[in-house]
């Protein structure tokens, strides 16, 4: 029994704590949140069962956290050649008849089995994160070669181009602003930002007659011309902004007397607006800063790094939780179009929630397995 408490206290030591709390922290305000729109009758497709869902899946990702956490992340990182595939493969199968549209949603990115539905690019973000930082710290030191550059390209190409076939263009989005997370933080050449930024506006214009609907063109037009939707597209989002108004300083708290804007999805894409609704300014900036605290950490994680495949591991998780922060609340203060990215621990999704916490877990693992300390900001270089 000594020797386990013993274990367990270097594990503490060893373990950053505060970010796992502040995970769990999150997680614990979703419960509450969602608990109330079921309370209140605001949404349909959320009763206590999905309550009992996120719990679960919170609860089985805090284990996961425990478990991958005592695992060098070098050798998980080395299985690529196992879960890689699987992840791409369940992707494929979205594009089969076990393929399912979710209700509200315009892309079939879900897999159904009976009453069990499972989001595979969750799953894919996760790959693409290991295989790309080991791929990277492969070749780091040559990597500004044209064709080392350009098999990293097609690296990320294939995972962006899987989840955009799904019409899932938000997940898109979050594949490149990883890898360009990464990209940057392996110091590439400052020609390739050249180029790439010389090719930002051909790509645009490709995107805009090629790849986007009428539909997804609308989204982004209302954003620049609020009000000349033809189709009501901004709907969703002016509910939202009286949804944040409707909360002021204080909020309205879980159960009001007063009644709620109700806004569609939220108690997933839009648990943002109802949150600052019930808990007002005050709550919705404090979350904003919880889940900043945690993006600071993950940062702080890949500067104590022992190596480059922990930094790029950190940096790449870093990249996908602002990506998903950044467009799901821009997307509810309408200042981004609405993209379906949901809010890292907040918003509803078994799936979503377990790979965010899986995601944490393997951060933490390069916390607990460095054996090469040194301050933040200390100008060191990890071992390769």
């Amino acid at each position: 029994m000594k020797k386990f408490f013993n274990g367990l206290q270097k594990y503490l030591k060893a373990s950053d704590n505060g970010l796992v709390f502040a995970c769990v922290l999150c997680s614990v305000i979703s419960c509450i949140m969602l608990w109330s729109i079921a309370k209140n009758g605001l949404i349909d497709r959320c009763d206590f069962g999905t309550v009992r869902t996120q719990a679960v899946a919170s609860g089985i990702g805090l284990g996961i956290i425990a478990v991958l956490s005592v695992i060098d992340y070098n050798k998980i990182i080395r299985l690529w050649w196992i879960y890689a595939p699987v992840a791409i493969a369940l992707v494929g199968l979205t594009f089969t008849s076990l393929g399912y549209r979710r209700s509200g949603a315009d892309d079939q990115a879900w897999i159904a089995i009976g009453n069990f539905y499972l989001q595979p690019s969750e799953l894919l973000k996760l790959a693409f994160i290991l295989t790309f930082s080991f791929h990277l710290a492969k070749i780091e030191e040559n990597m500004n070669t044209l064709w080392n550059m350009l098999l990293l390209c097609l690296h990320a190409a294939v995972p962006v181009g899987l989840v955009a076939k799904q019409g899932d263009y938000g997940t898109a989005i979050v594949f490149v602003i990883i890898f360009l997370a990464e990209i940057f933080s392996a110091k590439i050449a400052l020609k390739y930002i050249l180029a790439a930024a010389a090719a930002i506006p051909a790509a645009c214009l490709v995107a805009w007659n090629f790849l986007l609907s009428d539909m997804h063109k609308n989204r982004i037009l209302v954003i620049i011309h609020p009000g000349t939707d033809p189709d009501n597209l901004e709907y969703q989002q002016d509910l939202g902004i009286a949804a944040l108004a409707n909360g002021k300083i204080f909020g309205t708290g879980l159960q009001s007397e007063n009644g709620y804007v109700r806004v569609p999805e939220m108690h997933n894409d839009f648990i943002y607006a109802y949150l600052g609704q019930a808990w007002g300014l005050v709550g919705s900036v404090l979350v904003l800063l919880l889940l900043t605290y945690i993006c600071l950490k993950v940062l702080t994680d890949s500067m104590q790094a022992k190596n480059y495949q922990g930094k790029f591991i950190c940096i790449g998780t870093f990249g996908m939780i602002f990506s998903h922060c950044l467009m799901n609340i821009g997307m509810v203060l309408k200042v981004m179009p609405v993209i379906g990215v949901p809010l890292p621990f907040l918003s509803a999704g078994g799936t979503a929630v377990v790979c965010m916490y899986t995601a944490i877990g393997i951060v933490n693992s390069t916390r607990c397995h460095n054996v090469r300390k040194y301050r933040m900001f200390y100008d060191a270089e990890p071992e390769r």
